[in-house]
């Protein structure tokens, strides 16, 4: 009874071996096609959104420590290596994120593979049972018994029809095991990779914080109306009814200052003051082009223009998701009119381009600018607060919301 039961066990295992049909194809393309395709096509679309904005901050930090090593003045050459070292801020951030893609990815294709892994060892072990209860049976107790040569060699007629096909199964087993083995280095690649970037980080943000002093203290005799400009945009914070008030009041202040800049200086009495012209209407405010313009934060677009927020709100602008305390950088050269807290939108900047164009940046924690200051594009704003930050971004031409996307890259 015994004897019959490994048989059939054998057999079992043999036969199991032999019929399981697991599609020998590469490990992504199961996935992609699984029930998870959908998510592992976002964490790969992260991945590669990831290192197209480390090559851009990496292209832009080389650019910036050009100028600075061409920079006459002190307070240019400190302002360029400042938005140099943000470049570089930018680029660790943005490799973060590439890691940590990168390491999600891996995690899901390695479950796969043990799931695969799994399944195809199934046969082998049934079979290798089976053939451990034949190999404890002494040879000389099977030579003994009725019937024992005749299951032998029936046996080994089956094994000798079955062995290849074994040998075909366990040779894509071995080439799933070292799939397993490849994803275990490829996993602790992207696990130094990570460490790498953090480490990276944190050493250029003390580099920044250094750059940042040493700019304030070149610049600081250019900062004598500072206070005074900042009292008013306080002020006008204060008056106005919303955010789109606000930036309606600051453009109202930005057209004044802008034709106050441009009236003649005194000009002597005429002798006939009866012959005298009139003096010429003043021109309307030239919208021209839009600016070269570039996102102010790294990460992954979350809301786009005109979609409506759960609340009903219909967005003016972009808004991103980042990493915790990540950098924000000005969009594109201009004049700060706004910074500091605003009624639920945390810290806010608004900058003055000229020509009709202000960009609103809401949603961070700290500000490293203030009213007044002169802006080139990607000369550092502030960060992002803890946990999931996400940072909205508004560009206005003459009071109206103006789609960015179509803008980004040309700077």
């Amino acid at each position: 009874m015994r004897r019959t039961a490994i048989i059939a066990a054998c057999l079992a295992g043999a036969a199991a071996l032999a019929g399981s049909r697991l599609p020998a194809v590469d490990g992504q393309a199961v996935i992609l096609t699984g029930a998870g395709g959908t998510s592992l096509n976002e964490e790969q679309a992260a991945l590669k959104t990831a290192r197209r904005q480390s090559e851009e901050a990496r292209s832009r930090s080389e650019r910036l420590e050009r100028q600075a090593a061409a920079a006459r003045s002190e307070a240019d050459q400190a302002r360029r290596r400042a938005a140099a070292m943000a470049a570089r801020i930018q680029q660790a951030e943005a490799d973060i994120q590439a890691a940590q893609a990168r390491i999600a990815i891996v995690a899901r294709l390695q479950r796969a593979q043990a799931a695969r892994l799994a399944a195809r060892q199934e046969p082998v072990v049934r079979l290798t049972a089976a053939l451990q209860m034949m190999a404890q049976r002494p040879l000389a107790l099977a030579l003994v018994k009725p019937g024992s040569i005749d299951d032998a060699i029936h046996m080994r007629a089956v094994l000798g029809q079955v062995l290849p096909v074994i040998r075909e199964r366990t040779a894509g087993l071995r080439a799933e095991l070292e799939r397993s083995r490849a994803l275990r280095a490829t996993a602790e690649q992207a696990a130094d990779s990570l460490a790498q970037s953090q480490q990276d980080l944190k050493q250029r943000q003390a580099a920044l914080q250094r750059l940042e002093a040493q700019k304030r203290l070149a610049a600081q005799d250019y900062r004598a109306n500072a206070d005074l400009e900042s009292d008013r945009a306080l002020a006008l914070g204060e008056r106005a009814r919303d955010i789109v008030d606000l930036m309606d009041r600051l453009e109202e202040a930005g057209d004044l200052r802008d034709r106050l800049a441009a009236l003649p200086g005194p000009v002597p009495r005429p002798a006939r003051p009866d012959q005298a012209r009139a003096p010429a209407p003043a021109r309307p405010r030239s919208l021209g082009a839009p600016p070269p313009y570039r996102l102010p934060v790294v990460g992954q677009l979350v809301t786009g223009m005109g979609e409506v927020s759960e609340g009903g709100v219909r967005s003016r602008g972009l808004t991103i998701a980042t990493r915790p305390d990540a950098l924000a950088v000005a969009p594109t050269a201009g004049r700060i009119v706004f910074a500091g807290p605003y009624r639920g939108y945390g810290q806010i900047v608004i900058i003055d381009h000229g020509g009709g164009w202000t960009t609103l940046i809401t949603g961070l924690l700290r500000l490293n600018a203030a009213v007044g200051d002169v802006v080139r594009q990607g000369d550092p704003l502030g960060n992002a607060g803890p946990g999931r930050p996400s940072i909205t971004v508004e560009l206005r031409r003459n009071g109206r919301p103006v789609d960015i996307v179509p803008l980004v890259g040309a700077g």
